[in-house]
């Protein structure tokens, strides 16, 4: 009697979950942010929406990484059809968000698609760790608070300044937390890049503010980035996890503040 063939099993977490835990704030934090300022079902649709696309992600970057490569593997079908079942919820959160919006709120998520792009070439090239597909994403997901606003009726400069104080969150953490994060590998790394990134953050929200897009205690929030790397700059590093808590944290104050100053 011939043997039967030994069936893999796959581990389902690999596969379903992401394993990129920076990546749940810069998810969440936008959700959070539209819903804190404009609470409506569209914007909850438009949330539902944007987390399925955030759990959609790794087993899309698996199945083309498996694709590209011309190679099928236990995880392959697995992972195309998690991808599958993500993406169908978002199109359900989509369409309830286009049934309820209370205007046209999809522009923002247009203007982020360029950025999306660039993030899935570099994932299906195996390098999603790069400083740009990181900074692109997470750059995009910022368009969902824009989204959630309009999608609520709140005005489009408003809107968009939901977006540039995320954004501005973005750009100054990330950097931060790469130069933290390869401190903890041991590397010496010049501090000047991430105190740059987080002055022209600041100088971004400034213009912003002076515009009236942006809160002014969202630029207070971002701002205190500054003193806060200044102290941990001076000491010893810590374990990346403690990094990611930290800005996890930080980002979490980035929402409360703005949507505070934005509901004044």
């Amino acid at each position: 009697m011939a043997a039967q063939p030994k069936t893999v099993k796959v581990p389902l977490k690999t596969v379903a979950l992401p394993n990129e835990h920076g990546g749940w704030g810069f998810t969440l934090e936008p959700i959070l942010l539209g819903l804190l300022v404009a609470p409506t079902l569209a914007g909850l649709g438009l949330g539902l929406c944007a987390l399925a696309a955030f759990f959609t992600r790794h087993p899309l970057k698996l199945w083309l990484a498996d694709v590209r490569k011309g190679q099928r593997f236990p995880r392959t079908p697995v992972a195309g059809r998690f991808a599958l079942a993500y993406g169908s919820i978002g199109a359900l959160g989509l369409l309830l968000a286009l049934v309820r919006a209370e205007g046209p709120f999809y522009w923002p998520l247009l203007a982020a698609l360029p950025l999306i792009a660039v993030q899935l070439w570099f994932d299906a090239h195996n390098k999603g760790r790069n400083l740009l597909p990181e900074l692109a994403g997470a750059i995009a997901m910022g368009s969902v608070a824009a989204g959630i606003g309009l999608a609520g009726g709140l005005e489009p400069s408003l809107a968009l300044g939901l977006w540039l104080a995320l954004a501005a969150r973005a750009y100054a953490a990330i950097h931060y937390a790469r130069t933290q994060v390869m401190r903890a590998r041991g590397l010496t790394v010049p501090f000047r890049p991430a105190y740059l990134a987080q002055l022209i953050a600041v100088g971004g929200l400034l213009l912003g503010a002076t515009a009236g897009w942006v809160p002014w205690l969202g630029v207070l929030a971002v701002g205190l980035l500054l003193p806060f790397s200044a102290y941990t700059f001076a000491r010893p590093p810590v374990p990346a996890r403690v990094v990611g808590w930290s800005q996890m944290a930080f980002g979490l104050l980035v929402v409360a503040l703005t949507a505070l100053g934005a509901r004044m």
